[in-house]
């Protein structure tokens, strides 16, 4: 019989060290920021290299943006057994050490070929961070502060994507509205000034770099590997000895009778897995699907066809970033108070309307701030729904004993939407035109909407281990 106290009971008697809790937590989060920044510099940077590298079809713009997107399925693939067999924290130092480098043998390729290899590379990073951050924090979060927690995961992968926008807006302002394709090409800024773009996320890599060598290894996955006085010690300097007892006997709990020393990706799917399983991957592929991307892949694209220049470009590029900021802080101060469900039934509702909006703009060839407004909107909604929730319900609904591995399968059918929804843009946007894509993308949000309300659970304020009792045993 398990006598642990229930999670309300605990987060009200635990005496939390919350500066100790916050500080591992944004160290985490760096990988959270600088998968952020790597991931949406290259549409500040599209117009330059594209101009230096001569790329002159949709399918080598669609490679240029995409390619990342499969180091991101296979760094979400490598991160998943190896974070099960070697830890969390050795993983997170990995990944730092690989945006370092591929940041900046991306920024100064001679070659097109070698950008593509050095992009793939810093993709590779991106997939481990984007794996071990999330899951990390929610390891280490008590209960009732978990969804805020996880949720600084997104914002500091938001603080990474407006870093981005603004560097490449600094560096590119002087660029005239007017210049032609050869004017850009021959500018600083098409021969220097992107590369820079790339180089700047070497700084925040060595911090994270640094940081994470100082952070303690996850409590769950010391339990998982026999190794629980060590994790009763971190779960101790958490929230005192009662609080770490309390955990490590539930942990403990959740895996007695289990093969957990060699998990398998096949143990994924035991009949009790494959629901959670095929709740977590639809969530990871609706997150993608749901066309924010494009919005931040291609803004130049689509403000372009609004009428701006590519410095008024740029500078809508940043304010996109800045409501994405502010909608993500919406989202931190009421993931733990109004739950999952509702940011996400919400959030899916509002990204499908102004979807449709932004068709409609399109259909009928408008031009300006009424483009732009609906686009705002659809940043607005995606930044306090799909942005933070899909990575905090992925990061806790799976079982402690497979965590790794599942979060692996969930995240990596992330990646490889995502790389769909990149590739296949221009050639959706030349084929159908882009009032019926943004029209697709909107019809997807609708289809997502009733998923969430038919299948997604909610999981605000209990303990990892309460969450795997209800939905799995």
């Amino acid at each position: 019989m398990n006598t642990a106290p229930a999670a309300g009971q605990r987060d009200s008697t635990a005496q939390y060290n919350m500066g100790y809790v916050w500080a591992i937590s944004l160290i985490a989060a760096l990988g959270g920021l600088l998968f952020g920044y790597d991931w949406v510099v290259i549409g500040g940077a599209k117009p330059f290299f594209e101009k230096y590298f001569q790329l002159n079809s949709e399918a080598l713009s669609g490679w240029a943006n995409s390619c990342a997107l499969l180091g991101c399925l296979v760094g979400s693939l490598l991160s998943g057994g190896l974070s099960d067999k070697f830890g969390r924290k050795r993983l997170l130092i990995a990944s730092a050490c690989l945006f370092a480098v591929s940041s900046v043998l991306t920024g100064w390729a001679p070659t097109f070929g070698q950008f593509v290899v050095w992009r793939m590379a810093g993709g590779v990073a991106i997939g481990m961070a984007s794996n071990l951050s999330p899951m990390y924090i929610a390891e280490i979060a008590p209960a009732h502060l978990r969804g805020r927690l996880v949720a600084i995961n997104q914002l500091t992968i938001v603080i990474g994507v407006l870093a981005a926008q603004a560097v490449n807006w600094l560096i590119a302002e002087k660029v005239a509205d007017g210049a032609t394709a050869e004017m850009i090409r021959q500018s600083w800024n098409g021969q220097v000034g992107w590369r820079w773009m790339f180089t700047a996320v070497a700084v925040p890599s060595l911090l994270f770099f640094a940081g994470a060598l100082f952070v303690p290894e996850s409590p769950r996955w010391l339990v998982k590997n026999g190794h629980s006085e060590r994790a009763r010690r971190i779960l101790a300097r958490i929230g005192g000895a009662a609080h770490a007892d309390a955990e490590v006997r539930d942990i403990e709990n959740t895996l007695a009778g289990e093969e957990i020393q060699h998990v398998r990706f096949r143990n994924l799917l035991q009949p009790r897995m494959v629901n959670i399983l095929l709740v977590g991957v639809t969530l990871a592929v609706l997150q993608q699907w749901s066309g924010i991307n494009v919005i931040f892949n291609y803004a130049e694209e689509i403000f372009r066809a609004a009428g701006y220049g590519v410095s008024s470009i740029l500078f809508n590029i940043l304010i996109t970033g800045a409501v994405n900021l502010v909608f993500t802080f919406i989202a931190i101060r009421t993931v733990d108070h109004f739950g999952r469900r509702a940011l996400m039934l919400y959030g899916c509702a509002g990204i499908a309307i102004f979807h449709a909006l932004i068709g409609l703009c399109y259909h009928f060839h408008l031009k300006g701030l009424v483009v732009v407004a609906p686009v705002l909107a659809t940043i607005a909604c995606y930044a306090f729904s799909l942005a933070p929730v899909t990575w905090v319900l992925i990061a806790e609904i799976f079982p402690n004993r497979i965590r790794g591995a599942a979060i692996c399968v969930a995240v990596s059918a992330l990646w490889l939407a995502c790389f769909i929804l990149t590739y296949t843009f221009p050639i959706l946007n030349a084929s159908l035109g882009a009032a019926k894509t943004f029209w697709l993308y909107s019809g997807v949000c609708t289809a997502g909407f009733i998923f969430i309300l038919r299948r997604v659970p909610e999981t605000k304020g209990k303990t990892l281990e309460q969450i795997e009792r209800e939905l799995v045993d």
